[in-house]
């Protein structure tokens, strides 16, 4: 019987075994020894999410401690004994750094995911007791998308009184992934689950996501719904637009296809957004705007 080792890395993966196999070469190159972990690799096969992928990870594993990571990270050779000693110093959590590189002028798309640095929570990169997992229920698989499943675990940690601390010296490389065009409009889709994630948190949510709702997407499509009624209307509509459009721009690539990438998604943003929100308020029976 092989004794039991002292952390279990779990990596959800879905359908990228070239960079899951980049992410494990990185995972065996720790300087933890090798007989203080194991790596589980959970393929969500089922497409039920990253949530319940994790889920069975950290269940399936041995360790008492459990560190979480993406199958498109590449963690540092210190990344494990960093986040590995924070945990044993006494925390029941800890969260560590990601890095992610990007071009001098990035696109709109790469500069919205690189907010993913400056996170509080991510699974990318944190590490639990297992114990506290087990006490938490583990993630939250309503959260069907890899989307706020981490913060909704973050918001239970703090609710719990855990002691949640910061392993800066436990860092992951985090590339962004080249993207299809118009992914942003793709992307509002994940909205939905902020309606979940305000429900169960709607202090939280209001201190740590956003502050207040999207008044702005409200007022575009307030005016857009109202100019064939009323032609005056198309005017404040554009103006709106054209701001939503020129704040995405700001610092972001002058590319022409980038630039009509923007202009075209900056149309269509608001209003997909506002309908999503809207669906997600109605499935989830919450007042979110």
């Amino acid at each position: 019987m092989q004794s039991r080792p002292d952390i279990s890395v779990v990596v959800p993966t879905c359908g990228r075994p070239q960079l899951l196999e980049r992410c494990l070469a990185a995972l065996h190159r720790q300087t933890l020894a090798a007989e203080r972990y194991e790596i589980v690799v959970v393929e969500d096969t089922t497409r039920s999410g990253p949530a319940t992928a994790r889920n069975r990870g950290w269940r399936a594993a041995r360790a008492p401690f459990i560190a979480f990571t993406d199958d498109d990270t590449i963690p540092g050779p210190d990344w494990l004994a960093e986040g590995l000693r924070a945990i044993e110093a006494g925390a029941d959590a800890a969260t560590g750094t990601v890095a992610m590189p990007l071009p001098r002028v990035p696109t709109d798309y790469e500069r919205d995911a690189s907010g993913l640095a400056s996170a509080e929570f991510v699974t990318a990169n944190c590490f639990c007791r297992r114990e506290l997992l087990e006490r938490l229920g583990g993630f939250d698989e309503s959260f069907r998308l890899p989307w706020r499943e981490d913060s909704d675990l973050h918001f239970r940690i703090l609710d719990s009184g855990a002691r949640l601390v910061r392993a800066p010296r436990a860092v992951v490389v985090h590339p962004v992934r080249p993207a299809s065009w118009g992914v942003s409009l793709a992307q509002q889709r994940k909205v939905m689950f902020d309606a979940l994630l305000y429900k169960k948190h709607p202090r939280r949510y209001r201190e740590r996501i956003r502050a207040a709702p999207r008044w702005d997407y409200y007022a575009i499509v307030a005016c857009l719904l109202a100019s064939p009624f009323q032609p005056l209307a198309i005017v404040p509509w554009v103006a709106l637009t054209a701001a939503f459009f020129a704040r995405r721009m700001r610092g972001a690539s002058r590319d022409w296809r980038h630039v009509l990438e923007m202009a075209l998604t900056s149309v269509a943003i608001p209003p997909l957004a506002v309908f999503w929100r809207l669906a997600g308020a109605l499935r989830y029976r919450v007042a979110f705007a």
